[in-house]
């Protein structure tokens, strides 16, 4: 069964390498979308694929990389877009 989540992370979350972290570990778990900050200092995150590998992701995202500090993340669910591959998007 497919799953798509939009998360918000909000931290030190910015300029730790967090977007390779996410997209490296999405093309590991098979998990499409993507990730990019946005000017408030948030990280935004588009995930879809199978529920577990959506699931595995979410926690990743919860911890981060190992200099990351996530204060929140805010969950929403989205419909499914069917992407084909997880980009890291620049504004």
């Amino acid at each position: 069964m497919k799953k798509s989540i939009r998360i918000y992370i909000t931290g030190t979350v910015q300029g730790i390498f967090f977007r390779n972290f996410v997209k490296e570990n999405a093309e590991r778990h098979d998990v499409k979308g993507f990730v990019r900050n946005l000017e408030d200092g948030r990280i935004e995150v588009f995930l879809e694929g199978d529920i577990d590998g959506v699931r595995k992701m979410i926690e990743l995202c919860k911890k981060g990389p190992k200099h990351a500090q996530i204060r929140n993340v805010e969950e929403k669910s989205e419909s499914f877009q069917g992407f084909r591959t997880f980009k890291v998007l620049h504004i």
